[in-house]
């Protein structure tokens, strides 16, 4: 890729072969990313890697921590600073950044998180892949809160949602976290990259009003305040305490109401805005399986075998985890007759994984309620093969022929 040094955004227009950890890397220099704080984790640590070249070639600044906790800190300073910013890393490394991945929240901090998962809990595989952080990237801060996720599933979307993610963090002053894992950072495809003016970008809203007075917490009807960067003549005061429109602690139960209220409904107002699902070979399929991040891909390519021997087989993927698109995944399974939710995950509880879990549900109110399963594939780093789908579409058309599940919940690949 080009050496040529530019001011931000930084666009290197051509066709790649590269990994998705690089297109991440690439992409987030195209939405402006003008500052990463990071410490080297793996399976993330080339997009640390990457952005070190970069950033310097496009007046931006690249700085390794000491640790993950620094490194979160840091891009919510640099953003406080004006600067579009991020951190990447991986499981234990999200762990350490989970609390001020909540100040991020509390004080409406743009930033981006990539989280290049792999399997876990503790030190567990850093070389295999996972994808239990989709939890963490919901509940992992304590109290209330709406937060964005996204789920690429390929090198190009890799590329494209880096973008997506800067342009939601900036438009809704919020933290976003792009959900990678190990099969998408680490695999190989092609990428274009496009020419700079087919990009779009959103910068954060910038305040308009006299200094003297400002209340920099103060929203409009979009309920999003406009960020005044620190050093140019407003007075910024930011805290992860309860606080009124100036930002000083408020700490009594109508602040509170006030507040989370307006934090929460920023995001669950915009939902529609928000919300990206792909619907794979849906619109007369009988059978579906709904799934998340790489394995789409190896689901898409059983969906096309089987759909050439004449079977209505599709996918339904959520592009994104938070919000979750619950009325979305209705809307598009209402005419499916069975669906098998697939989980790379498995600790949500004893009832299934956590998409399947959020999916059984968004599909409770169907008038024609399709028969869903559930089952929990790819533990321990093992791979999801064309025939794996392919027998779970066999299970799905068995359910289909006989109207019964014999077992709600179950392991495949193990």
């Amino acid at each position: 890729m080009s050496d040529k040094k530019e001011n931000t955004p930084m666009v290197n227009t051509g066709e790649y072969f590269t990994s998705g950890n690089l297109a991440v890397a690439e992409g987030s220099l195209a939405a402006g990313c003008k500052f990463f704080g990071g410490y080297p984790i793996t399976p993330s640590s080339e997009v640390a890697e990457h952005m070190s070249i970069k950033l310097p070639q496009t007046n931006g600044h690249f700085v390794q921590f000491e640790d993950e906790i620094a490194s979160i800190a840091s891009i919510l300073g640099a953003s406080w600073g004006g600067w579009k910013s991020m951190t990447a890393t991986s499981g234990p490394g999200y762990s350490l950044m989970l609390e001020n991945i909540g100040l991020g929240i509390m004080t409406e901090t743009p930033c981006i998180i990539v989280n290049v998962q792999r399997g876990g809990p503790s030190t567990g595989l850093p070389t295999l892949v996972g994808q239990q952080d989709i939890q963490q990237a919901r509940w992992g801060s304590h109290g209330d809160y709406e937060i964005i996720a996204l789920s690429p599933n390929s090198v190009q979307e890799c590329f494209d949602l880096a973008i997506t993610a800067f342009n939601l963090a900036e438009e809704y002053r919020v933290p976003v976290t792009i959900l990678m894992d190990e099969t998408i950072g680490h695999m190989s495809e092609k990428l274009i990259i496009p020419e700079e003016d087919k990009i779009k970008i959103v910068n954060r809203k910038k305040p308009t009003d006299e200094a003297d007075g400002h209340l920099p917490y103060k929203a409009g009807e979009d309920l999003i305040p406009p960020m005044a960067v620190a050093g140019e003549g407003y007075n910024v005061m930011t805290t992860g305490l309860t606080h009124d429109e100036r930002g000083y602690p408020a700490l009594e139960a109508d602040a509170q109401k006030v507040l989370l209220t307006r934090l929460l409904d920023k995001i669950r107002k915009n939902k529609d805005k928000i919300i990206m699902l792909e619907e794979y070979m849906l619109d007369d399929a009988e059978v579906a399986i709904v799934v998340l991040s790489s394995a789409a891909g190896t689901a898409k390519a059983a969906v096309d075998k089987l759909r050439a021997e004449g079977k209505k087989v599709g996918v339904l993927r959520p592009r994104l985890f938070r919000p979750f698109p619950h009325k979305e995944i209705a809307e598009a399974l209402q005419d499916v007759k069975a669906v098998c939710v697939l989980d790379r995950a498995d600790s949500m509880n004893d009832f299934g994984g956590p998409l399947f879990s959020e999916t059984r549900s968004a599909l409770y109110d169907l008038e024609k309620t399709p028969k869903v399963f559930g089952r929990i594939f790819g533990l321990g780093g093992r791979d999801f093969k064309v025939p794996d789908a392919e027998d779970v579409f066999t299970e799905l058309f068995k359910v289909l022929k006989t109207g019964k599940i014999e077992k709600l919940n179950g392991y495949i690949t193990i």
